[in-house]
């Protein structure tokens, strides 16, 4: 132990450890008065490397930093030196109360009322928002009914606890301890290294289904000798073979379709944000809890509002002075072009022939006096690839290549900055020949004639400035879109975006070869790619590619090969990301960009 009964530390008296690892205890101290209160202590030669920031710790710094009645409170921290070595602490509100396990534990039913388990997941959800709010978003990463406090001081209030996994998004290896996290309520992404807002509302929502039920999600119950690659994979296989999580025994439908919202197995089927989800959650409950959470959306609503519109020049000026760069990565040369697309032929060979040709041999170009189109909109469905094409485009053609979104260029295209597109296109044509790649181009040129701000307007118009034959600058444009119907009408035509091209769901013919890039190298046996072709009919290239990864992390969890078998429950466990309202919408969409008359309309055709 580091600490001792009795001990002093900073102006805290030691009562008890509470728990304790190899790096960190935990204990109850009380200050000058006997009030209750919570420390935690590591000891920093002991301390994994990734669980500092700057020579932080990171759960110290970010206590620090967060204040909201919903998450357990920091109030103190500071340095101890033993004879060990240094050591770093921090204090924070004692849990006085109980912990929403237990709660559900001296349950007879183990399982609460539909207004107190509607209550605690509003407060959870506020919460989590909150963090989510913080700059840079953190996540909380570890919500269980065991880091759900009902604190007594508050008569019952939710407050997260446990900041020991709270990180920025992450993809990869992650910045903390994963040990201790329970598997059951972590969604399928974070077991594939993706860490984002919707493994916390996946999480809070299966807390939620427990609250409601008595049970844990999917019914999965762990033994003390199981390892988390144990419990993992006892995880996936139930999802696997149950599908979507059981609501039938939850009467309240909107409540179902909350927790089916919320634990969606397929990513794009999820809530993307907490709002979201709350939206739902409290339409037309007239509680105090649903009423304060109504009230305060609406007024950050309007709060939001009120800035956009009373923004100053002054304000705008200084932004357009600090912020005149433009921050995108240039990727040069490499890769595979349009071999690692599946299908999608007659699109490859109709710009091989009309941009490609014209695009690399400027002699050929030059005796004909051919003029390469300025640039290409592909729109159509999310998830068909379409930015992943532009990609392959740069490549095929050996061109250089930046991917600009909107979050790229920070918040001028809420308050306004010409000088960042003019940077944007300068730094294209100093590094040309250039693909300029722009994802969800509605939002960088939305229509005038609508509700566009000033500034917005301002923006659109530098856009038309620069698109005017940039082609003779050496840059390409690809824009991508789901909402071609938002763009300026102005960008569309000859001279700027030259080409709008339609990219479809893909066929069975695309399908198939999609299944077979995603499985090449992965230890397979007995695959039918024809049938899961025709199994995965309705799915675009984003829902291929997330069936596979399932499968072959279930598999590798189990140490064996992928077969037609797994691979057909899994495309059973997760539904289409497109429903067919929505492709009706984009079919009708693309006829109104295109015209009725398709005679001369590309084929169905279908990428990754």
């Amino acid at each position: 132990m580091i600490l001792k009964e009795g001990q002093p530390i900073g102006r805290w008296h030691v009562v008890y450890l509470i728990k304790e690892n190899p790096y960190a205890e935990s204990y109850r101290v009380e200050d000058e008065s006997a009030n209750p209160y919570f420390l935690k202590i590591y000891r920093l030669k002991n301390t994994p490397d990734k669980l500092f920031t700057n020579g932080e710790v990171n759960e110290i710094a970010l206590s620090r930093q967060l204040n909201h009645k919903n998450i357990v409170s920091y109030i103190d921290d500071g340095v101890y030196n033993d004879e060990a070595g240094e050591c770093r602490y921090m204090v924070g509100t004692y849990f006085s109360g109980e912990l929403l396990s237990e709660m559900l534990q001296r349950k007879k039913n183990k399982k609460l009322n539909k207004a107190t388990a509607v209550k605690i997941f509003i407060e959870m959800l506020q919460g989590l928002q909150y963090l989510h709010e913080q700059p840079g978003i953190l996540l909380h990463n570890d919500i269980n009914p065991t880091n759900v406090m009902l604190s007594s001081k508050t008569g019952g209030t939710a407050e997260l606890i446990d900041l020991g996994h709270v990180s920025p998004c992450f993809m990869g290896n992650a910045p903390f301890d994963m040990a201790d996290l329970d598997p059951r309520y972590a969604s399928g992404q974070s077991f594939l290294g993706k860490y984002d807002e919707l493994n916390d509302i996946f999480a809070a929502t299966g807390v939620f289904y427990t609250m409601l039920t008595g049970r844990v999600p999917w019914d999965v119950e762990f033994t003390p000798q199981m390892t988390r690659k144990d419990k993992i994979r006892l995880v996936q296989k139930a999802r696997s073979e149950q599908g979507e999580i059981n609501v039938d025994d939850i009467s309240d439908m909107k409540l179902k379709n909350v927790i089916m919202g919320g634990l969606a197995l397929g990513y794009n089927d999820r809530y993307e944000t907490v709002e979201e989800l709350l939206d739902d959650l409290i339409e037309g409950d007239e509680s105090d809890a649903a009423r304060e959470v109504r009230n305060r959306l609406e007024a950050r609503r309007k709060s939001e509002e009120s800035i956009d519109s009373t923004t100053t020049a002054n304000e705008t000026t200084s932004k357009h002075a600090t912020e005149t760069s433009a921050d995108v990565e240039i990727k040069r040369g490499g890769g595979n072009g349009f071999a690692d697309i599946a299908g999608m032929d007659d699109l490859k060979e109709m710009l091989r022939k009309r941009v490609i040709l014209i695009l690399k041999d400027k002699e050929l170009a030059d005796k004909y006096r051919l003029t390469p189109p300025n640039g290409m909109l592909l729109y159509g469905p999310p998830g068909c690839g379409k930015s992943f094409f532009a990609e392959k485009f740069a490549e095929e053609t050996g061109f250089n290549f930046i991917l600009v979104k909107a979050s790229d260029l920070g918040s001028i295209y809420i308050h306004g900055s010409q000088g960042k597109i003019a940077d944007l296109f300068k730094k294209a044509e100093e590094n040309a020949p250039t693909v300029l790649c722009f994802d969800e181009f509605d939002a960088f040129v939305p229509n005038r004639s609508g509700d566009t701000s000033g500034n917005q307007a301002g923006e659109v118009n530098e856009f038309l400035t620069q698109l005017n034959n940039c082609s003779k600058r050496g840059i390409f444009v690809i824009a991508t879109s789901n909402r071609p119907d938002k763009v300026d009408p102005a960008v569309l035509r000859t001279g700027r975006i030259d080409k709008q091209v339609y990219v479809p769901m893909p066929d069975l013919t695309a399908r198939r070869l999609m299944f077979e890039l995603y499985l090449k190298d992965r230890p397979c046996e007995g695959i039918d790619y024809e049938a899961l072709a025709q199994k995965a009919d309705g799915y675009v290239a984003s829902d291929i590619a997330y069936v596979v990864n399932e499968a072959a992390t279930i598999a590798a969890f189990n140490h064996e090969t992928i077969t037609q078998d797994l691979m057909t429950k899994t495309i059973e466990g997760i539904k289409p990301s497109i429903g067919k309202e929505l492709l009706k919408e984009y079919e009708e969409m693309r006829d109104k960009m295109e015209g009725i008359n398709r005679s001369n309309a590309l084929p169905k055709v279908g990428y990754i």
